[in-house]
């Protein structure tokens, strides 16, 4: 009997899965942006079903996957973060340079053409401010066509860091508003955030000391409403790769903060808790959210609310 290619691809996702110590909770039948189907799968830690990551893979994907090594790998490497991630208070909380959380949700993998006529590939998704506020930003992150061969391939797995960090760096360069309501705004996946020199995307040039605050802004708002009762990954291969470091660069410097007070460490090196002298740290932490959404209003139109225009 022949076997479908969603159990093909459920069945391969769940042996990794395993692997990475989850579980999975849940599969449905979806469809793309084009109507094509896909596989959607739930997946979950054991020991905390309540939170969860959702994967979704098209159902052509299956051969390809099974095909290629370096595919299976990848997917191995991307589940065992996600495992991870899942062990966070808030796994879908990310952190900007410029110290604004924003909770990354509801990307609509896989990629489509765009339908602008525009030569790229366009994912939708969800950037909410994390902050008990109805602020968000619609995305519609893009990259060219000739842009995407540089991933290993145009899927979740290879895909959701190099997006998430675009739309993070995208919030630096004050290019994104958060809203109440309102449009999808673009997120542009193009050569300034890849170095053939390095031959790796590379989306910014932090010093030691922004990498400090960046670590000790994660773990504020991750741990604000449970006092720290949770720990946080601080070697998150997605934020290394942001903050322009190697997941064992972010450990040695949590080490430093370890001695400084504002952190501890587990036996690992890889999770951390806050000090309860960086969770009182609140106004500080409010202030920077407060200056930083600021710089993200559009001057021009509140000029024109003023009046102050020659249109």
């Amino acid at each position: 009997m022949a076997v479908s290619t969603t159990t093909n691809i459920t069945d391969t996702v769940r042996q990794a899965a395993t692997r990475a110590g989850l579980t999975i909770t849940s599969v449905e039948a979806g469809s793309d942006f084009s109507g094509n189907p896909t596989t959607r799968i739930v997946l979950a830690r054991a020991e905390a079903p309540q939170k969860t990551a959702q994967l979704e893979l098209p159902e052509s994907f299956a051969e390809e996957l099974a095909a290629r090594a370096e595919l299976l790998a990848a997917l191995d490497t991307y589940l065992a973060g996600v495992s991870q991630r899942l062990r966070n208070p808030l796994p879908s909380l990310f952190i900007t340079l410029h110290g604004l959380p924003v909770l990354l949700e509801e990307f609509q993998w896989p990629f489509h053409r765009s339908v602008s006529g525009a030569d790229s590939f366009v994912v939708h998704g969800l950037a909410k401010l994390a902050d008990d506020s109805p602020l968000h930003s619609k995305v519609a992150a893009s990259l060219t066509v000739t842009f995407a061969e540089v991933l290993l391939a145009q899927q979740q797995p290879y895909a959701e860091g190099i997006i998430f960090n675009a739309v993070r760096k995208t919030f630096d360069l004050e290019q994104l508003e958060l809203v109440k309501s309102g449009n999808r705004q673009p997120v542009g996946v193009t050569t300034r955030f890849y170095s053939r020199r390095k031959n790796g995307f590379v989306f910014a040039d932090s010093t030691e000391d922004q990498v400090k605050e960046w670590l000790d802004a994660k773990l504020y708002w991750s741990s604000r409403k449970n006092g720290g009762a949770e720990p946080v990954w601080i070697a998150d291969p997605y934020d290394a790769q942001y903050v322009n470091r190697q997941p064992e660069e972010l450990k040695q410097i949590a080490a430093g903060l370890a001695k400084e007070g504002s952190l501890t460490l587990d036996t690992t090196g890889e999770f951390a808790t806050p000090t309860a002298a960086l969770l009182a740290e609140a106004e500080h932490y409010n202030e920077r959210l407060q200056a930083t959404l600021a710089a993200l209003k559009p001057k021009f139109n509140e000029e024109m609310r003023a009046g102050h225009t020659n249109m």
